[in-house]
């Protein structure tokens, strides 16, 4: 009676008709009830006929299918206050160790931004099947846990068919929603090769690509450098939607396509598609690097009197310092630290030290030990080859007790996630890995001195390189992802290397993602 098509009018006149014939509301047609709204696009239905039920029919208990669609529809509303009592709710019915619910939880908790209350659950877990351990790797990745992400992804089966299959039988709509954490934990980690192979399964098993799974499939093969493979998961989507343009123009822009990134706004706005702020980003940053000035200015005046978009300091850095500076003056609150980090960024890209200088003061006078405005003005003194005002920073950063975020870089080879930390030589393989970097160094023949040179191996990007020359076969290219940006040495090297071995390199830093082939990088010096 209940079917999937129900409006709310009629779920509640069918109640209604239960109740004036006397009949018996058991638990799995009340989860009918509450699943129909949660499946529409006013999922907010399901809790207000739930509670309509529940205050009228005393004799009946919700079952675990009704709790989960509500966890579900918390979920797709970011309802903060909801999403608790929910859990409070199901709780007391005593269904918190049911494992479809427990991953619920999670992915509700994640989407909610509350990362402490997806760990909570995950940790009451005593054997966490794959579809937990996927929620809780889409979850951390989400808000940046890489750590504990990369252990868990490690550790868990993610390619066992049988568990796969189990999952979709279950319910074809969680499958979209986990495979979409599986990607997003594969974006967050590099994971290149896990994320091609999720992409098979979806396709082996017919899975549908809906625009949330297709617009997750591009920014996976985007932030892990295949933008060929990107565009033809774009390409073949028939449905697509402001986020799914603006995910293959961010990622043309990023990977060093400027050209073929206004291509696509031209078609996204013929196509009828309205862009948002995000899509502006990606539009003005490609004029800027590209040199079409003009062009710029065309597309950011038509933010506010076209699309009636309100440019914001990320945009008016794109344009110029000038700009972005007298809008950070203008506000009428006094600017916060991530503002003037926001002009920080653009003073490193245009490689203005003056401002960069006035940028970092305003941020350690707002955060004494924002140890990210020290690093990033240290940068701008190392590429304008300031040795002197570098190691004066460090001396300050010093006093002051700041301590400089360690480098970290991952690699994927062979389906596991390897991480390398500056100084740290706890892989198993690192005696062979420092072999393979003073070859290395040798083949390069690096005119610096020795304590540089020294300095400049323990770097992780260089070790993580190393080791995947060590540990690929000739011919794949190697692809890294970074916590933090690139520094300049590190870079020419990179370019040196992929030209010496003949290799391509794939690097993702906190910036952009560069493409190393032949001795050049698709960045062009900007970064």
């Amino acid at each position: 009676m209940a079917k999937s098509d129900s409006t709310f009018k009629e779920l509640k006149k069918i109640h209604s008709q239960l109740l004036l014939n006397g009949l018996h509301l058991d638990p799995h047609l009340l989860g009918q009830f509450v699943a129909t709204p949660s499946k529409s696009p006013t999922p907010q239905k399901s809790f207000h006929l739930f509670n309509i039920i529940l205050q009228s029919t005393h004799n009946v208990s919700p079952d675990s299918h009704t709790f989960n669609f509500l966890v579900r529809a918390c979920a797709q509303l970011l309802a903060r206050e909801t999403g608790p009592a929910v859990h409070v709710a199901l709780v007391k019915h005593g269904f918190e160790r049911d494992p479809h619910i427990q991953s619920g939880l999670i992915f509700m908790y994640a989407e909610l931004d509350c990362l402490s209350s997806c760990h909570r659950v995950f940790e009451q877990i005593r054997e966490p099947d794959l579809v937990c351990q996927t929620a809780m790797i889409g979850a951390c990745a989400k808000h940046g846990d890489i750590g504990f992400a990369r252990e868990l992804f490690n550790l868990m089966t993610v390619r066992d068919p049988i568990a796969w299959n189990a999952m979709i039988a279950g319910d074809a709509q969680l499958c979209e929603v986990y495979m979409v954490s599986v990607l997003s934990a594969c974006t967050h980690l590099g994971a290149f090769d896990q994320g091609r192979w999720a992409h098979v399964y979806i396709e082996r098993n017919k899975l549908r690509v809906t625009v949330t799974l297709g617009t997750a499939l591009i920014d996976m093969y985007a932030k892990c450098g295949n933008m060929n493979k990107a565009m033809e998961v774009f390409c073949r989507m028939k449905e697509k939607n402001v986020y799914t343009w603006t995910s293959a123009m961010g990622g043309l822009a990023m990977n060093g396509f400027g050209e073929k990134c206004l291509e696509l706004f031209s078609l996204m706005k013929q196509d009828g598609v309205l862009p948002d702020a995000v899509t502006f980003v990606s539009v003005l940053r490609v004029c800027s690097l590209v040199g079409l000035v003009e062009e710029g200015h065309v597309h950011f005046e038509s933010m506010s009197r076209v699309y009636g978009i309100e440019p914001q300091l990320e945009h008016y850095g794109c344009m110029g310092l000038d700009e972005a500076l007298n809008f950070i003056n203008s506000m009428p609150v006094k600017p916060h630290s991530g503002a003037w980090g926001a002009f920080l960024n653009a003073c490193r890209m245009y490689k203005n030290t003056e401002l960069g200088e006035l940028a970092s003061r305003k941020i350690v006078e707002l955060e004494a030990k924002n140890h990210g405005a020290f690093v990033a003005l240290s940068n701008m003194y190392a590429d304008s080859k300031n040795w002197e005002k570098v190691s004066s920073l460090r001396d300050i950063m010093k006093a002051k007790g700041v301590r400089k975020l360690p480098g970290c870089s991952v690699i994927e080879v062979g389906g596991e996630v390897h991480e390398f930390f500056v100084g740290d030589k706890s892989h198993p393989m690192y005696d062979e890995i420092e072999m393979k970097l003073a070859e290395i160094s040798k083949w390069l023949k690096l005119s610096e001195e020795e304590e540089k040179e020294d300095t400049l191996c323990k770097h992780s990007e260089k070790v993580a390189i190393a080791f995947g020359l060590m540990a690929l076969k000739e011919g794949v290219p190697i692809r890294i992802v970074k916590n933090l940006r690139v520094c300049w040495d590190c870079h020419e090297v990179t370019k040196m290397i992929s030209k010496t071995f003949n290799r391509e390199i794939v690097m993702r830093d906190r910036n952009r993602r560069h493409h190393f082939k032949d001795g050049d990088c698709s960045c062009k010096g900007y970064w």
